[in-house]
């Protein structure tokens, strides 16, 4: 029988951390996942749900958001024209693949490991987003044959580590070979579709220890799901409404600090597992 208590406490932290999530992804246009699977893995770690697969939960988690998320990006980018669909087709096996992949690794590797996965990719992120610059550039246009078929695997396998859609990844890699950075924003929201339906099928097959939160099908939990895809959905608005009333690249910089923090939490965590 559940602890009634600590499942009402678990849906007050999950409501605060989807509020957040939206509010974030709105204003800097950061995907959720990069935001959410930290918070799951220090929520669910207070809560006292700290097994050996507590990281494949919170990204098999986060990336079941990000299906939904994703799918209302595109659908409202689409209305105004901004998807590259010849891209996404383009790229959609290999991304596939590259899902698939990962999650197979995801499924092998100890939570340390996971962890300390997550704090690598994590701080190349936040260093990108602290450092980069528009103007960088590797290529005129998105690369083809070879180059292509290594690339749209990695973006798949590297997202499913890290439990995130498409644009931690996507846009950087389609901003370098001049992709216009609002068509790339709306075509790595295709790309979180690609990468999180396969990934997330996948980690529904997942068995899972049996210390894991109550209403968790595979590896998703499904009373997270449910709660940050209901904040989410309320709050992004509201941070898109943020982001037109107030010049968004500090707020960039002192997130890309915090992701920094938060990467170097998670590798030093990994190390003392």
């Amino acid at each position: 029988m559940f602890d009634t208590t600590l499942l009402v406490q678990m849906a007050a932290m999950l409501l605060v951390i989807g509020a957040f999530a939206g509010v974030l992804a709105g204003l800097l246009g950061v995907g959720g996942g990069i935001i959410l699977v930290p918070a799951f893995f220090y929520a669910f770690q207070t809560l006292g749900y700290d097994g050996p697969q507590l990281m494949q939960m919170c990204l098999a988690t986060s990336l079941a958001t990000i299906i939904v998320t994703s799918l209302r990006s595109v659908h409202a980018h689409n209305k105004k024209g901004a998807v590259d669909w010849d891209i996404l087709r383009a790229w959609a096996p290999g991304i596939v693949i590259g899902a698939i992949i990962g999650v197979f690794l995801v499924a092998q590797l100890r939570s340390s490991t996971l962890q300390a996965i997550f704090g690598v990719l994590a701080l190349i992120v936040g260093l990108y987003m602290g450092f980069g610059r528009s103007e960088w550039r590797l290529g005129q246009m998105m690369p083809k044959g070879m180059r292509r078929a290594a690339l749209s695997p990695a973006v798949g396998f590297l997202s499913v580590l890290m439990g995130i859609g498409g644009g931690s990844f996507g846009v950087p890699l389609m901003t370098l070979y001049n992709t216009p950075i609002h068509r790339a924003v709306a075509t790595a929201a295709g790309f979180g579709v690609l990468i999180a339906v396969p990934a997330v099928i996948g980690f529904l097959m997942v068995d899972m220890d049996a210390g894991r939160p109550p209403f968790t099908l595979g590896a998703v939990n499904l009373v997270a799901f449910t709660l940050i895809i209901a904040m989410t959905l309320i709050t992004a608005p509201l941070g898109a409404r943020l982001a037109h009333a107030m010049d968004p690249k500090p707020l960039k910089r002192v997130f890309a600090v915090f992701l920094v923090l938060v990467a170097f939490n998670m590798l030093r965590k990994a190390l003392m597992a």
